[in-house]
């Protein structure tokens, strides 16, 4: 009985040691990944008199001390609205990661964007980082997704949505 009561001791403090060290590693660890990698929660809060809207870039061109950009906007689907919607487009109401984006018309709007807007755009899949509309303009294709923050015509914010 004693020994078991020893052994159980023995044990308890291994992994307390073991728990605490990988603690501290974890902690020191942290700042550099929080550097390297964050994550975006997409659309970003808009407020009062703005509007966010999902779609892709057709054009990003500077004119002047800003740039003109052409949307096209689409649906971002989830859950049972995803599934129905995917049933009635497609024939099929499997969706993939529970997502599905509709697409309609391909109409594309203008919109201004300032040269110093905010710009996210993902690097290793899922890992937001900041970038300048200049940069942007010189790299994006049709099949990145993105989330714009608009006031009346003018472009506050670009966010790049990840998408499988």
């Amino acid at each position: 009985m004693k020994s078991s009561i020893i052994m159980l001791a023995t044990a308890a403090a291994l992994v307390a040691t073991v728990s605490a060290a990988s603690a501290t590693s974890r902690s020191a660890a942290a700042p550099a990944a929080k550097q390297s990698c964050t994550f975006a929660t997409l659309p970003r809060a808009t407020p009062a008199g703005q509007q966010s809207l999902y779609g892709h870039i057709n054009s990003l061109t500077r004119k002047g001390n800003h740039y003109v950009l052409r949307f096209d906007p689409a649906l971002l689907l989830s859950g049972v609205t995803a599934n129905r919607a995917s049933l009635e487009d497609t024939g099929s109401g499997d969706v993939p990661n529970d997502t599905y984006t509709r697409d309609e018309t391909h109409k594309l709007l203008t919109f201004l964007v300032p040269a110093g807007a905010n710009v996210t755009v993902l690097t290793h899949a899922t890992c937001s980082t900041q970038t300048t509309v200049a940069k942007l303009a010189k790299s994006t294709t049709p099949r990145r997704r993105f989330w714009i923050r608009v006031r009346i015509d003018t472009v506050r914010s670009i966010d790049e949505q990840y998408h499988p």
